[in-house]
């Protein structure tokens, strides 16, 4: 199959004609350079096609329908932008990232903005994750009313001796509302701190389920003992949360440890079964009390070998965690955000869950730059795949989001692009 080229200079309008791999029936579509922006991470839709969108760096930006750019909320530092909060920063891969609008945005204007913070009244070493709900003015020109709902997410401060081990690592950052339940779902990774998963009352490794001012939503059902705000737990670096047609089961892509990237239909109170903590399960001392790339972390080694020693979901240990639909084959290659596909237009991927990687290629793994088109099976515990070839080698696809008329947007950090995808006719 021959494939194409779309462009990366952003004064071109670039096409391309894409198709999944192997598959005889598979759904053309079409591609065009929608935005550019710098390390663009999360995009939510009004219904008129605005586009609010962030940038890890800089970031709370909205796009209007005419294609104008409106710079609602910038880190410290940054310039152009209506409004600047100086605690906000980034640093590896953290900083200005999840973006979700109210369900009720028509009438309260509200968006909701997951970043990292620093400051003296934050509870990791100085620093934090925090949600922040604000107002967008009715010229979507400024934003007002800046709320801190959740300011106590975990944060790695300072490096440690792991692979990608700088501060700021495994930092989750993806926030989506139920259309089930109108709640919003936040997700927070391990910061490679092995007792977070599992931990009770420290927000590391989880999902929360939480109401507008943050609060934890009634009927959420954490274990005994654990913070009330927690609707799954034993999480490592959950990085797409999504809603099945349908059903608005809401599912998670997660990234892997060399192996086992995930996809899983989440269950309210349930153990993803990550736990890296060393000296437990079998294991003995790891750097830093951190089991999450050993053995032989820095070196290569079958992905097999790996997994029996430091599952991604250890169901030896936990026997009742919550099992994936899908593991990417074993391997991990940056799994990244993911979305449901809506609408006649994806023909029979319609239905089916779009799911992003980043491209990670080491040990041996191929880089696996791509998208999937998962046919998730209906109690979601397994799946068949198809891929969707990108015209690009060098993509990061940060992550996917849908637009009202079922159009898939894609943001990839290496060519500084969000890309529209539509069905080709």
């Amino acid at each position: 199959m021959k494939k194409a080229v779309v462009s990366y200079f952003p004064t071109a309008l670039a096409v391309a004609a894409l198709m999944a791999a192997g598959s005889a029936s598979a759904v053309k579509v079409q591609a065009e350079n929608f935005q550019q922006a710098e390390s663009p991470w999360d995009m939510a839709f009004l219904k008129d096609g605005t586009m609010f969108f962030t940038e890890k760096c800089k970031g709370l930006s909205v796009r209007l329908p005419s294609g104008d750019v409106k710079k609602l909320l910038g880190v410290g530092g940054s310039s152009g932008y209506s409004q600047t909060k100086d605690d906000l920063f980034c640093d590896g891969q953290a900083g200005v990232q999840g973006v979700a609008v109210d369900p009720d945005f028509a009438s309260n204007g509200y968006v909701y903005v997951y970043s990292s913070s620093r400051g003296a009244n934050r509870a990791y070493g100085g620093y934090s994750n925090i949600v922040m709900r604000m107002k967008v003015g009715s010229s979507m020109s400024d934003v007002s009313d800046i709320t801190e709902i959740i300011n106590d997410l975990g944060y790695k401060p300072k490096k440690s001796n792991h692979p990608f081990g700088g501060p700021g690592a495994h930092n989750g950052g993806r926030i989506r509302f139920s259309p089930a339940d109108g709640y919003l779902y936040v997700s927070i990774g391990d910061n490679h701190n092995g007792a977070g998963p599992q931990s009770p009352t420290e927000l590391r490794g989880k999902i929360l389920r939480v109401d507008r001012d943050g609060k934890a939503a009634p009927g959420n059902k954490a274990p005994a003992g654990f913070d009330a705000r927690v609707f799954t737990y034993g999480h490592r670096n959950v990085q797409g949360i999504s809603f099945r047609p349908g059903t608005n089961e809401p599912y998670a892509s997660e990234n892997g440890p060399w192996h086992s990237d995930e996809v899983t239909k989440l269950d309210n109170g349930g153990n993803g079964g990550w736990d890296p903590r060393d000296n437990v399960n079998g294991r003995p001392a790891c750097p830093d009390g951190y089991c999450g790339y050993s053995p032989n972390q820095m070196g290569a080694m079958p992905p097999k070998e790996r997994a029996a020693f430091m599952p991604m979901t250890d169901l030896k240990a936990y026997p009742n965690a919550m099992k994936p639909a899908w593991n990417n084959n074993g391997l991990s290659q940056g799994m990244c955000g993911s979305v449901w596909l809506t609408g006649k237009q994806w023909k029979q991927w319609e239905g089916r869950l779009a799911v992003g990687y980043a491209g990670i290629g080491i040990h041996g793994t191929p880089t696996g730059n791509r998208i999937d088109i998962l046919d998730i099976s209906k109690d979601g515990k397994s799946a068949k795949r198809e891929e969707l070839l990108w015209p690009t080698f060098a993509g990061r696809f940060r992550h996917l989001s849908l637009d009202h008329q079922g159009n898939l947007y894609v943001a990839d950090e290496a060519s500084g692009m969000i890309y529209k995808v539509s069905p080709a006719n």
